[in-house]
């Protein structure tokens, strides 16, 4: 696993090179510092257990998480013409959990990281909401830009070195309209070769998954200007993109609420 030091913590960026123990796969993780004293749906096809106790995550934390990526992809700059609206997908949060639940500091497992892009967290010592262990991930943002990108590419693919923006490139990836995480805490987890003790486990799956920055440079997370006519944005002042999909959901929703403040005001 490559080590990337950093002053809030441990960074590494992974991309997919086989099966070895250092295989690198094309998604982020983060280790946050610890402090002392404290169309056809992919998943369709891949099991996925199925858990009857509690969520590890609750409304709030899904609430917070949804609000914090939607606020960073309608924050970029120069304002994007394809950027999607996020929604909270329950089939990637459950299997988000499955994973959580194995304490394992890896992207995983390998059957689902075909399909869905995936960001790791991981954090042990004094409180932090959840969107404090994503905030590291959109202030790789100063390593990025567009549409001609700082070279924010580690030296890969054995061990990585040098600025990490890969978190932040799979928050604003236009097409990742789908977000499922989950929470766990472990009682031990091995990060890079030290044991952490009760450590808070974020992962956190995106559909669709966003280009790793080894593959093709060329590929950009979204395309400058306003929406594009494939999508569909609610009011002028909404900055992010709604599919055909979820257009019509939007529409329904919209169309409900003017049924019920008509008949409010009828009564």
């Amino acid at each position: 696993m490559p080590l990337l030091p950093s002053t809030v913590g441990l960074a590494g960026l992974l991309f997919w090179a086989g099966q070895t123990v250092n295989a690198l796969m094309p998604n982020a993780t983060l280790a946050l510092a610890r402090t002392e004293g404290t169309a056809v749906w992919p998943l369709s096809g891949l099991e996925v257990p199925r858990y009857r106790r509690k969520r590890h995550i609750s409304a709030r934390d899904m609430s917070a998480l949804l609000d914090y990526h939607n606020h960073i992809r309608a924050s970029v700059h120069p304002p994007a013409a394809n950027m999607e609206y996020m929604v909270w997908d329950e089939r990637l949060a459950k299997s988000a959990e499955a994973w959580a639940t194995q304490c394992i500091w890896a992207h995983g497992p390998s059957q689902l990281m075909r399909h869905v892009g995936q960001n790791l967290s991981v954090h042990s010592g004094r409180y932090r909401s959840v969107v404090d262990l994503v905030k590291s991930w959109s202030e790789e943002r100063r390593h990025y830009s567009f549409p001609a990108p700082r070279d924010c590419r580690p030296q890969c693919p054995w061990r990585c070195s040098g600025p990490v923006c890969s978190h932040y490139t799979q928050m604003v990836w236009a097409s990742s309209n789908r977000l499922g995480c989950a929470l766990h805490t472990c009682g031990s987890i091995s990060v890079w070769g030290n044991t952490w003790h009760r450590a808070v486990y974020l992962v956190c799956n995106y559909f669709e998954p966003h280009i790793g920055l080894c593959a093709d440079r060329s590929l950009q997370p979204v395309s400058e200007g306003s929406c594009v006519s494939l999508l569909f944005c609610p009011s002028p002042a909404h900055t992010l993109c709604l599919s055909l999909s979820q257009k019509s959901k939007h529409l329904k929703k919209f169309k409900k609420k003017q049924e019920q403040l008509l008949s409010e005001h009828n009564t």
